[in-house]
């Protein structure tokens, strides 16, 4: 696995994200919230992940964008790490539930965390 981020590894249907949040499951590593469940997908992506961060909590578009940017460009640096010798397909939602602009050492940190947990979790199921 690469350390990109293409247009495939993206989660962008409506209905996958609906099942997602009605029957996934939910890991927590403050200030970020990992929404998770199998998932088919016709091509060969094995994880497709959405970011998302509250309004209520980031007024501004600005900033909700750049903390959308960060824990994108975290998550594609230790994507390889935590999903290389998976073998089921995963859609991802990562929230974030944080109240401040984040930044990127304490956030990578966090990301680790949630991950290992994912992998934890994932592994116990199997």
């Amino acid at each position: 696995m690469r350390f990109k981020f293409n247009k495939k590894d993206k989660l962008k249907s409506k209905k996958q994200i609906e099942y997602l949040f009605e029957n996934g499951k939910s890991i927590m590593a403050y200030p970020l919230l990992l929404k998770y469940c199998k998932a088919e997908f016709n091509d060969d992506a094995i994880v497709k992940t959405a970011v998302s961060v509250g309004k209520k909590q980031h007024k501004k578009a600005v900033d909700r964008n750049s903390i959308k940017r960060l824990i994108r460009e975290v998550f594609r640096l230790n994507k390889p790490f935590y999903f290389n010798n998976l073998k089921t397909q995963y859609a991802l939602m990562i929230l974030y539930i944080g109240t401040e602009i984040p930044v990127f050492s304490s956030l990578n940190n966090s990301m680790k965390g949630l991950l290992e947990k994912f992998k934890t979790k994932i592994y116990e199921q199997d």
